[in-house]
């Protein structure tokens, strides 16, 4: 019997399997922000991209840097202060109002034309673009492509039945000389490390 079976999984799920096959829906994402169950945000960001920044950017300037399921993560800050275009996207606006207040950046909002209800916020420094929407309905509002994408947790925060659609999308915005010689993605998940993750990835 699995023994290191998290806080989410015995308080929300407590079966391993429905946990894993779980779906959460875009207004259970945002209730997880109104009730503050973000275990998932890093306060510090995260410690190995903090440590590797140089060789991750390689010594390139002017970057165009994406964020999916961006919630408030720190590191976007990071990469703004070192010059670089930061496009980030989060359904949750609670999320993204927080990042631009924790990180005492002055923003502008308005309507996201082509997705109905959405929203975009714009830090007044002009290098950092949040959309406030789902994930797979940002290619309609054409963000262009990007030199490099930072997904720490969205591959596990996304229903299972959505990842492949997830890293396709991924692949899609990326420029040509910035994707990876193989169309895959490496995981290394340790359970205990991550008590807050929403959704197991399959083994």
């Amino acid at each position: 019997m699995d023994k290191t079976r998290t806080f989410l999984d015995v308080k929300e799920y407590p079966d391993t399997e429905v946990q894993k096959n779980r779906v959460l829906t875009l207004e259970e994402w945002q209730e997880k922000w109104v009730s503050r169950r973000i275990g998932f945000h890093q306060e510090q960001g995260h410690k190995l991209l903090k440590k590797h920044l140089d060789t991750f950017l390689k010594g390139e300037n002017g970057l165009r840097v994406f964020f999916p399921l961006c919630g408030k993560a720190v590191e976007m800050k990071w990469f703004a202060d070192r010059g670089h275009s930061v496009v980030g996207v989060e359904i949750s606006e609670l999320g993204i109002r927080e990042f631009f207040a924790e990180q005492n950046l002055s923003y502008t909002e308005e309507p996201i034309v082509e997705i109905p209800g959405g929203k975009i916020f714009k830090s007044s420094s002009g290098n950092i673009s949040l959309y406030c929407c789902s994930l797979f309905d940002l290619p309609r509002a054409n963000i262009g492509k990007f030199d490099r994408i930072w997904d720490r947790g969205a591959l596990v925060a996304i229903n299972p039945g959505d990842r492949e659609r997830e890293t396709q999308l991924g692949l899609n915005l990326m420029t040509l000389r910035s994707r990876p010689e193989r169309k895959s993605r490496v995981i290394l998940f340790n359970r205990l490390s991550h008590p807050s993750v929403p959704l197991l990835p399959s083994s």
